[in-house]
């Protein structure tokens, strides 16, 4: 078994958090022998925390790969708009890649790292963890069993949760189109990944409606201040960021977490610390008084290969942040609730058969297993030559659904051809 190295550039949350993490786990698999970050200290803990040499800490993801290659696999968690840069030029300098969805903010910059990954002959795995989780994994088992019939009908809902809106979508990295990305390309080129790996069909054509409705300053309360510290609806509020940060009963401080989305605002969280970040930085602002342009809820409509039809819909209004799935086929239902991690198989006329995803899985961290069991597989799919099974191939075809969906919402809901679109796309 050959343990890897790897170079890691963009040390927030996922980068730090989640992959260099993984070297805590299995030392015997993975070894950080490269790193960068335009935040000094974070390239100072890793470095100290990981045993990273100093000859490779890099103050940027662009001076370390101004270097030959430092590792076997490089990767890539900066921030989205910097992926096709950094991707293009690791695919140049002979890396595997690990690369953070989305893959680029643009259709056609996705299919020009597509393009260059099948030239340069190099292993591409794209960050959508949803596939290595043993609640997916298990769907998709039902599905191809045959217990259910053929899918027919599939209703699909991403409760963002309002927390994580306002956190991510509002006041956060992703607020707005222009510095990062559409949110449905963003938040659920995921979904529309596993609800193709799901199905083992492609996207025929697609059509999609939403707007950015209530996170604007027409909704503020009267009287409300622009940061949460000065509001009199300080501790009234839902969104107010002291009850999200500090009281919050799923991700608060004060109810033991330490983690994300608290480590966003400060890396090793006090209460203390935490205050003055809500005081002076973006996590402290007044959710109806940010400059984020991003919708707060959208419905996407899809017709697959064979007739079968999907509806997605993604709102950040809903009081807890997890998935659900029905898969409605021939023979019988699938009802799969996130939140609960349960699976429920219904033959019609028969029997209900549920499977408790928490009694079933050996790894529950990291969205439900699926970050470690992501780069296990990747390792031991580089260990024979090939990919894991997050492929870029499927990964941008899942892209361009997002991609598609946007260019819908934005022409009134608007059917777009998934053939005709990615045409336009190539001939641009």
């Amino acid at each position: 078994m050959k343990q890897y190295t790897v170079a890691i550039v963009g040390l927030g949350g996922r980068g730090l958090d989640c992959y260099a993490a993984y070297q805590k786990k299995f030392p015997e698999r993975m070894k950080i022998t490269a790193i960068a970050d335009i935040d000094e200290k974070r390239v100072k803990y890793t470095r100290e925390k990981y045993s990273v040499p100093e000859s490779g800490c890099f103050d940027s993801a662009e001076s370390l790969l101004e270097r030959e290659k430092l590792a076997d696999v490089l990767i890539i968690a900066t921030q989205d708009r910097q992926h096709r840069a950094h991707a293009l030029k690791a695919l140049e300098r002979g890396y595997d890649i690990l690369l953070e969805k989305p893959v680029a903010v643009t259709a056609s910059d996705c299919i020009e790292i597509r393009d260059a990954a099948h030239r340069a002959g190099r292993a591409v795995t794209i960050c959508h963890v949803l596939q290595y989780t043993t609640f997916y994994r298990t769907i998709r088992d039902i599905i191809n069993s045959g217990v259910i019939g053929e899918p027919v009908t599939v209703n699909a809902l991403e409760n963002v949760g309002y927390w994580h809106q306002a956190h991510s979508f509002v006041r956060g990295n992703w607020r707005n189109d222009q510095i990062e990305s559409p949110m449905i390309l963003q938040k659920c080129c995921h979904d529309f990944n596993i609800l193709c790996w799901l199905l083992n069909k492609q996207c025929v054509s697609v059509s999609s409606v939403g707007s950015l409705k209530y996170f604007k300053e027409s909704n503020a309360p009267k009287g409300s201040a622009a940061r949460c510290v000065d509001c009199k609806y300080a501790q009234t509020c839902p969104y107010s960021a002291l009850r999200i940060y500090i009281d919050n009963k799923d991700v608060g401080y004060r109810q033991g977490n330490r983690d994300w989305p608290c480590n966003v605002l400060v890396k090793e969280p006090t209460e203390e610390s935490l205050m003055e970040a809500i005081k002076t930085g973006p996590y402290g602002r007044c959710v109806y008084r940010c400059d984020n342009n991003v919708v707060d809820h959208q419905v996407v409509n899809m017709r697959m290969q064979d007739d079968v039809t999907v509806s997605f819909t993604m709102t950040g209004f809903t009081a807890y942040n997890y998935r659900e799935l029905k898969v409605m086929g021939t023979l019988g239902e699938i009802v799969a609730d996130q939140r609960l991690n349960t699976v429920t198989v219904t033959p019609f006329g028969g029997e209900s058969t549920v499977y408790d995803i928490n009694k079933i899985a050996d790894d529950l961290s990291g969205h439900g297993g699926g970050d470690n069991r992501m780069l296990t597989e990747m390792f031991d799919a580089l260990d024979k030559g090939g990919v894991a099974a997050s492929s870029i191939d499927d990964a941008i075809a899942a892209h361009l659904i997002a991609f598609a969906a946007e260019e819908s919402r934005l022409r009134g809901g608007e059917n777009i051809n998934m053939a005709e679109f990615e045409k336009t796309i190539n001939a641009g």
